[in-house]
């Protein structure tokens, strides 16, 4: 790999790792510090490597450079030297030198607490995701704000707001007690949910960022599965659901960036590897308790099944009737009238959408349109007009202008 293409790499892999050991070491209150230490060793990496060539073992190189400034920090930082460095004299034995432990184990210990640390009630969803993004994943300002469709001002405020509210909670990074993994755990999978949703349902038209995003959650819902306290049903069937939305990715959208409606997906290129995962994972979330993930697995799990049966889309519906009783949702809601189409017609499934009534949502509408299709053209094209109105992505936009094309054609003819 060229150093043009190692040192970004090696930031996406390696600078979460650091942040999370660092930030463990010193506290919620000085996270800024471990971050400017961590970047302030990959500029010393872009100089150095510049200069004299990449080292044989690049991660490690960053690994010694990154102990040695936190070491030189820490000397040379009063506040540290009051505060800080006290506490960490206090927790090394006497004529030993202060550890900066960056071994496999610390590092998946470390940001096993960070994820219960960013993900804590005391701070908005949009927000811990964000967090989660900078913290956990590695991801910049300017990256969050092009998910987002935002402004990289908007997210440096989201982000300097979630701080300040979990130093003013005195959030500490550390080991979750089994009572705290309890307690906290739904919050942990609603943030990666829906860390994994703005990735896989993304508004941005990067592809490479979108399938980052989804990357980076099943990355950390696999690091919550490798724990024993953490591994339960409901993060395997987090996981499944992952595995399987992720495994038609690369379908549902063409070489010129137009989405692909399920229906006209290319089936050779769903990844059967991560739908066979999805299975067994799926399989690891059988327990007691049924959660919003068991029946949303289920439901992304018939859709890894082409074939267009009574028996897949009967499931599909029953599914969405106990996901709505269990956490009603609109979008949920509205994802059900597509089944109901496929089970009992789409003449029924037109009078349960139009109950629904979601007139600021472009997918309503599209849905609509779909519906009416073949029943009333001219209705259908209306609804279709609409939703192109509504939508905000070129994707959706150019999906929209293509429905109504090919309605205009059919009404000309």
């Amino acid at each position: 790999m060229e150093r043009t293409e190692l040192l970004p790499h090696l930031f996406r892999t390696e600078y979460r790792k650091m942040v999370s050991v660092l930030s463990s070491l010193f506290g919620m209150e000085h996270i800024e510090q471990a971050e400017d230490i961590v970047s302030d060793t990959f500029l010393a990496a872009t100089e150095s490597w510049s200069a004299k060539g990449v080292p044989e073992n690049p991660a490690a190189w960053l690994y010694t450079v990154a102990k040695n400034k936190t070491k030189n920090w820490l000397k040379r930082d009063n506040l540290f030297q009051q505060k800080l460095l006290a506490d960490l004299r206090r927790n090394t034995p006497e004529g030993e030198e202060i550890e900066i432990d960056l071994s496999a184990r610390n590092i998946t210990d470390s940001q096993l607490a960070m994820i219960f640390a960013v993900c804590n009630p005391s701070i908005p969803a949009e927000s811990q995701v964000a967090l989660a993004l900078n913290l956990l994943c590695g991801f910049g300002a300017q990256e969050i704000a092009d998910a987002y469709l935002t402004t990289t001002t908007v997210i440096y405020k989201r982000l300097s707001r979630a701080k300040e509210k979990l130093k003013e909670a005195d959030i500490k990074i550390q080991q979750p007690t089994i009572p705290e993994i309890n307690e906290r755990l739904e919050t942990v999978l609603k943030t990666l949910y829906l860390l994994f949703s703005e990735g896989y349902y993304s508004t941005s038209h990067n592809t490479v960022l979108r399938k980052e995003l989804c990357v980076e959650a099943m990355r950390l819902a696999y690091l919550l599965i490798e724990q024993p306290h953490t591994n339960q049903p409901a993060v395997n069937a987090l996981m499944a659901l992952m595995c399987f939305h992720s495994s038609r990715f690369d379908a549902r959208m063409n070489d010129t960036g137009e989405l692909v409606l399920y229906g006209e997906q290319d089936e050779t290129l769903w990844n059967t590897e991560l739908i066979e995962r999805g299975e067994y994972y799926l399989m690891q979330a059988a327990g007691p308790v049924l959660t919003r993930y068991h029946l949303e697995a289920a439901i992304a799990y018939w859709h890894t099944h082409k074939e267009d049966s009574s028996e897949k889309w009967n499931n599909i519906l029953d599914l969405y009737n106990q996901l709505l009783i269990l956490e009603y949702s609109p979008i949920a809601a509205l994802n059900r009238t597509f089944a109901l189409a496929k089970a009992k017609g789409k003449r029924e499934a037109i009078i349960a959408a139009e109950k629904l009534e979601l007139t600021e949502n472009h997918f309503y509408y599209s849905l609509l349109g779909n519906l009416y299709t073949g029943i009333d053209d001219r209705k259908a094209m209306q609804h279709y007009e609409t939703a192109l109105k509504h939508a905000n992505t070129p994707a959706d936009i150019a999906l929209m202008e293509k429905n109504i094309g090919q309605i205009k054609r059919r009404l000309d003819n």
